[in-house]
């Protein structure tokens, strides 16, 4: 009985120990796309008012768990009926990232200055409720929460199916790594986001005075050059996920400039490049769509 009871012991540390090792393989796979996630997602938690920004971080943040307990039965699902959905939905994903992506490029380069009645529209859209704009905000990040998500969750798999772990693995490992990219990507960017009282805090507390007053001041101006790089860094990052997708995931553009992969930088720009096509293709498709049901709904 008692030797039974030590062997069952034995086979759930050898279990964890399996669990932590594959756990950590995964993670450095997927440390690439957390990173992005974190740029995308740091972006898209700023720009609200500086008592919401907890609230609302923390709305995203339960949107990403929920996203992940969609996400992890569904792909544990498809990848024991039919492996090769996972390929289409990350497509489809890879499709919408894009699309985000070009959209924001396209924004600011042909912004222009609003003229007549479209000053007139905009000052009607801006009468929306701070509530109505915030949880259209929330709900933005929390789809491109998802895109990502599935990418990650994906790429976690795929580490423990090259292993051949048992089944138990599978889902402990990709369940670990989900949990700790929820975590540690909305933990840092509740520290982003909170640079500014930090620094008010510090310039309060010494009388802004000496070393911390001046770091003070520090955290206080970095926060805008901060968002405004991170805008920046979430847009590119947006395309190179979509690209990587296209790269990876799509036979015949795997095979494009083959040449190009010995290259890391040469990888990256390629990434780029199908990210811009597909942004493109995405936005061209979404502006004809949208065309099209605007003459249906004025016939």
């Amino acid at each position: 009985m008692a030797s039974g009871f030590f062997a069952i012991l034995d086979d759930i540390a050898a279990l964890m120990d399996d669990v932590a090792v594959t756990s950590k393989i995964a993670t450095q796979r997927t440390a690439g796309i957390l990173g992005d996630d974190l740029a995308v997602n740091a972006e898209k938690a700023t720009g609200f008012l500086s008592s919401r920004e907890i609230p609302v971080l923390w709305a995203i943040t339960k949107g990403s768990f929920i996203n992940k307990l969609i996400i992890l039965p569904v792909v544990f699902l498809l990848n024991w009926l039919y492996a090769p959905a996972i390929n289409y939905v990350l497509i489809l994903g890879g499709l919408y990232l894009a699309f985000e992506g070009v959209e924001k490029i396209i924004e600011f380069l042909f912004h222009r200055d609003k003229k007549g009645h479209e000053v007139v529209e905009e000052i009607v859209e801006d009468e929306k409720s701070d509530e109505e704009i915030e949880k259209a905000k929330v709900k933005s990040a929390i789809t491109t929460d998802f895109i990502l998500s599935v990418e990650i969750v994906i790429i976690a798999l795929g580490t423990v199916l090259e292993e051949s772990h048992p089944f138990i693995t599978q889902i402990l490992v990709t369940s670990l790594v989900a949990f700790i990219a929820t975590v540690g990507v909305y933990g840092i960017v509740a520290l982003i986001v909170r640079m500014d009282d930090a620094g008010f805090k510090l310039i309060k507390k010494s009388n802004d005075k000496g070393f911390f007053g001046k770091l003070g001041h520090f955290l206080v101006n970095a926060l805008p050059v901060v968002i405004k790089a991170l805008g920046v860094i979430g847009t590119i990052a947006l395309i190179m996920v979509a690209g990587g997708i296209f790269a990876h995931r799509i036979e015949f553009l795997h095979h494009v400039l083959p040449s190009w992969s010995s290259n890391e930088l040469l990888t990256i720009l390629k990434e780029i490049i199908l990210g811009l096509i597909g942004g493109l293709f995405a936005v061209a498709l979404f502006t004809i769509g949208k065309g099209a049901v605007s003459l249906v709904k004025k016939k």
